[in-house]
């Protein structure tokens, strides 16, 4: 990956995700949508395979199940260390069936103070805020934890917060050729919609590639817009 670029004492940061030429990261509803073409598949794969850990929310836990793990049959080698699942839970309210809790790769549910439920073995717990997930909390205890790099792979809610926190390294979106439309299909970034300029998330673009079907755009954050977030 390509190191931090605020030179703070934390692991370096990538956020992840794909979506539709309008933006949106699922159908209505929230229902799956598989939006990465074959080409983008491997990447993400190679972007997991060269990280710690990476980083969901308890609703994509809740609404996909996902397995968190390195496709390793689609980069043509032999598998490797799978990077610890780390989900971002503050209430404790991951299913008890949830695949990440399945054993078969280190997993960590960050939670809240306010959190009373108990993860049996081998998941991990860390406690990363009083309330909600306080982002720069977490990223100390999982540097303590020796964490050099992550991936942030959604959804919504928790890409919107450390997008517009400020402390990641790198976004890159996979867009696809499908229009999905708004309504009830979730847009990349969830949250209050800024009323001007002022409120909005400054990115800069550093790159777009294309990619089978799609392309990918690649951002930095703009300096001096970091805005203290949780989640």
């Amino acid at each position: 990956m390509g190191g931090r670029t605020d030179g703070l004492r934390r692991p370096e940061i990538w956020v992840n995700c794909a979506a539709s030429a309008d933006g949106r990261i699922a159908f209505a509803g929230g229902a799956r949508a598989r939006l990465s073409s074959p080409e983008d598949l491997r990447r993400v794969q190679e972007l997991r395979a060269r990280s710690d850990g990476i980083v969901v929310g308890v609703g994509t836990v809740e609404k996909d199940d996902p397995t968190l793990r390195v496709h390793w049959e689609l980069l043509d080698r032999p598998p490797g260390a799978e990077p610890t699942r780390i989900v971002l839970d503050p209430s404790g309210r991951t299913p008890a069936g949830a695949r990440v809790l399945d054993g078969r790769s280190p997993t960590i549910v960050a939670v809240s103070e306010r959190c009373r439920r108990e993860f049996p073995p081998p998941t991990r717990t860390v406690v990363a805020g009083s309330d909600r997930i306080e982002l720069g909390r977490l990223y100390d205890r999982l540097y303590e934890l020796g964490f050099r790099r992550l991936l942030v792979e959604g959804g919504a809610r928790v890409l919107a917060s450390v997008l517009r926190d400020g402390r990641y390294d790198r976004l890159t979106v996979y867009y696809a050729p499908w229009l999905i439309g708004d309504g009830t299909a979730p847009p990349l970034v969830a949250g209050p919609s800024a009323t001007s300029f002022e409120g909005t998330t400054a990115l800069v673009l550093d790159g777009v590639e294309r990619l089978g079907s799609g392309y990918v755009a690649t951002y930095r954050a703009r300096p001096g817009s970091a805005v203290p977030a949780g989640t």
